[in-house]
């Protein structure tokens, strides 16, 4: 007997998320929209950690925010597995329909501060979903804020005192232990690490691997940081203009980047020799969302840019098993 291939906890299709551009004055008439997030796709396994990068402004937190109905997708399909192996598409329910599965969802904010309520004592902001959603009486709140605590490494004792009496570190692993009192399968962890010092981000990441192993989670890891996102990932979708534009699994990606983007984010990675000068080597500015140049939106940054590239939108697709990639010359691509 033949054994049945596992399916993908997450498959996103065509996801859209666009922000109307509305007129100056009195009418306020809708005379544009930012693309934000424009046709993504992809497959996430469980267990798996997929690395969503690019620069400022491509839509990797508008992807997270929309894949959980944190944002209102535009159009698309975000196909969410449950427990008896059907897929439910979280797009199209509504709110009554997704409140069930908010407790197998959760997200990690970036900045450890202000996701954190000031007002609120640290184990009541722990335990806040389970009251939400009334999973459990008070004395097992407290039960399981305790253990969770121990679980991201802080001291349960300290589930009386407030945010701003813990380091930027420890706040972050409060936002990790709301997020895992849930028991999820899927969280999305948008920039958990950029606000943290070097030594405390090594921590951090080492906690979230832990975690995954133990609770079998499954990451979307949104980041800017390749070094981190090289660390901790198993396969990496890098966004431009909304779109992703390469999509591989972590170590082919990093040793063989097939779009002129990719090969331009690996070559600003800082290097350990001081010798060794940082050569970003592309022109221009990002693309602007809300007015996108015709044909590829990358290509008046691109090296490699020919008259095709001016007219066609490319279509992300395999260009070898594992590699999807947005690019007409894809193949050709090798130095």
């Amino acid at each position: 007997m033949i054994a049945e291939s596992p399916k993908p906890l997450l498959s996103v299709r065509s996801l859209r998320k666009f922000f109307p551009v509305r007129s100056k004055g009195f009418s306020r008439r809708v005379v544009g929209c930012v693309k934000a997030v424009d046709d993504v796709s992809f497959d996430l396994m469980p267990g798996r950690t997929l690395g969503l990068v690019g620069e400022s402004g491509c839509g990797k937190t508008t992807t997270g925010r929309t894949i959980l109905r944190a944002l209102e997708p535009t159009a698309g399909q975000v196909l969410f597995r449950v427990d008896e192996g059907n897929a439910v598409d979280l797009a199209s329910l509504s709110g009554r329909e997704l409140k069930p599965l908010r407790t197998r969802m959760q997200m990690i904010f970036q900045d450890p501060f202000s996701s954190l309520n000031p007002r609120m004592a640290v184990g009541d902001i722990i335990a806040e979903p389970l009251v939400i959603h009334r999973l459990a009486s008070a004395s097992d709140r407290k039960d399981r804020v305790a253990e969770m605590l121990s679980r991201v490494g802080l001291n349960p004792e300290h589930a009386r005192r407030y945010p701003h009496a813990f380091s930027g570190g420890q706040r972050q692993r409060i936002g990790i232990a709301r997020a895992l009192i849930m028991r999820p399968s899927l969280i999305v962890a948008d920039e958990a690490v950029s606000a943290l010092d070097v030594s405390v981000q090594a921590q951090v990441i080492n906690l979230l691997e832990d975690l995954q192993r133990e609770f079998n989670l499954t990451y979307v890891f949104i980041a800017h940081d390749l070094s981190v996102v090289r660390h901790i990932s198993d396969e990496v979708a890098v966004m431009y203009a909304g779109k992703i534009v390469e999509l591989a699994a972590t170590q082919e990606l990093f040793a063989r980047p097939r779009h002129p983007y990719t090969k331009a984010l690996l070559s600003a990675v800082p290097s350990a020799d001081p010798d060794v000068k940082i050569n970003f080597g592309l022109r221009g500015e990002v693309a602007d969302p809300a007015n996108l140049p015709p044909g590829c939106s990358f290509h008046p940054r691109c090296p490699y840019a020919q008259e095709r590239c001016r007219q066609d939108v490319p279509c992300l697709r395999a260009i070898e098993e594992g590699r999807q990639v947005s690019c007409h010359f894809a193949g050709q691509i090798t130095d």
